[in-house]
């Protein structure tokens, strides 16, 4: 038997769509995350780009178990002494509706330059309006 490598110049890419409207953060994230490796393909390789593109639309709209709506927390800081900045998981979905999911796709792709490629490949919307119809987008259930 002989090992198969895809060129990259054969991967077809496939629209993969998650309405995130009810279903918890993290599963949703997971979803993203293993289509956006190609881990739902038989020709998977860690090294190379396989996966597909991922549209999340609802995403403002994603539940939380437990007291988690409240009580997580997102820092940053400025690096300057004392630049420690805190806020919780209410306050930054309606700053920035898709950065917490953003933020948890991200935490699980690899970090270099795949998984900064990899992250490109996601659109993220916080309301059920997208502008990639044309591309027919495959349903995705969680």
């Amino acid at each position: 038997m002989k090992t198969i490598f895809v060129k990259p110049a054969t991967i077809e890419k496939k629209w993969y769509l998650i309405d995130a409207e009810g279903k918890e953060l993290g599963r949703v994230a997971v979803a993203a995350a293993r289509i956006l490796r190609g881990k739902n393909k038989p020709e998977y390789v860690p090294h190379q780009d396989m996966g597909d593109y991922v549209i999340i639309i609802n995403a403002a709209k994603a539940a939380l178990s437990g007291n988690k709506y409240q009580d997580k927390k997102y820092y940053r800081h400025s690096n300057y002494p004392g630049g420690l900045t805190t806020e919780s998981y209410a306050d930054m979905v309606v700053r920035k509706p898709v950065f917490p999911m953003e933020h948890a796709v991200k935490g699980m792709l690899p970090k270099g330059p795949l998984g900064n490629k990899l992250f490109t490949n996601m659109k993220v919307y916080a309301g059920d309006v997208h502008p990639h119809t044309a591309q027919q987008p495959i349903q995705v259930e969680i």
